[in-house]
């Protein structure tokens, strides 16, 4: 039996990069950081900060370019995979995390998720705030289970 399965909770050290492939399909770039303590012999804390590569395709990488920024929390469960190519007779790696689920954390302003407009060339980030709704309006006459057509 084989298993190829990463899963990461960090922080996205660069925005999602979003881009569209020859067939249509999304694809998102984006990095994420993962932190870990610990102490030494001594009793001295110490920390490393481990840098991963994420790749995610299709409807998600749509959601996570529209709601995600530098700093986000998100928790990326995939897969791993090795390119490989040569630049100027030296052979290259990069290896990078395949998202197949990407779930967002909490937000630092303890606010929920709405999307972002586009960025202008400039490179400010405006806000778009979604329309808040009161809820669900359900109808208050009575239904006749007979008029239910299944």
């Amino acid at each position: 039996m084989y298993l190829n399965k990463a899963i990461i909770i960090g922080n996205l050290t660069r925005g999602p990069e979003l881009k569209a492939l020859p067939s249509g399909i999304q694809v998102a770039n984006m990095g994420v950081a993962t932190n870990r303590v610990w102490k030494d012999k001594e009793g001295n804390k110490q920390e490393a900060v481990e840098f991963h590569n994420v790749v995610v395709f299709g409807r998600q990488a749509e959601t996570s370019a529209q709601y995600l920024k530098k700093g986000s929390s998100v928790l990326v469960e995939g897969r791993l995979q090795t390119q490989s190519w040569e630049a100027d007779g030296v052979k290259k790696y990069r290896t990078e995390i395949v998202a197949e689920r990407i779930q967002f954390g909490p937000r630092k302003d303890g606010g929920s998720y709405t999307p972002t407009a586009q960025s202008s060339n400039n490179g400010d980030d405006q806000s778009a705030e979604a329309p808040k709704s009161e809820g669900i309006d359900y109808p208050t006459e009575e239904i006749n289970p007979d008029d239910i057509p299944f």
